[in-house]
């Protein structure tokens, strides 16, 4: 049985790996594993020891401390946003594609974003 703990980290590794664009292979071999077991740490299958989290997070270039963000149960959560936002695909590819748009154009596009929602 998994623990909610293995299957967070698993989320957040998924999540930091979709944001910069990085493939299961290209973590794995950066880490100096199979992608398999990548698999299986970001589905919670497997439980990440401390020093491979340690190398994971060195090859996507955030602290160990990113992994455990969010984890608090206790933390407030709005009923219009899911608790996983970052864990959906669609949601990492709209903020990948937002932040490609120039920056000028994308704080014309967030203050259109925030009037709709203020109407909504």
């Amino acid at each position: 049985m998994t623990h909610p703990v293995d299957v967070h980290v698993g989320k957040r590794i998924r999540h930091r790996r979709w944001l910069i664009g990085m493939t299961q292979q290209q973590l794995a071999e950066r880490v100096g594993i199979k992608f398999q077991q990548i698999q299986k740490y970001e589905t919670g299958a497997n439980r990440v020891s401390a020093s491979r989290l340690w190398d994971i997070s060195d090859a996507l270039e955030v602290p160990v401390s990113f992994f455990f963000e969010g984890l608090d149960a206790a933390a407030p959560t709005s009923d219009k946003v899911p608790a996983d936002l970052m864990g959906d695909k669609e949601a990492l590819d709209l903020v990948r594609s937002y932040y490609a748009i120039p920056e000028n154009q994308r704080r014309r596009l967030f203050e259109l974003a925030r009037v709709l929602s203020d109407v909504a």
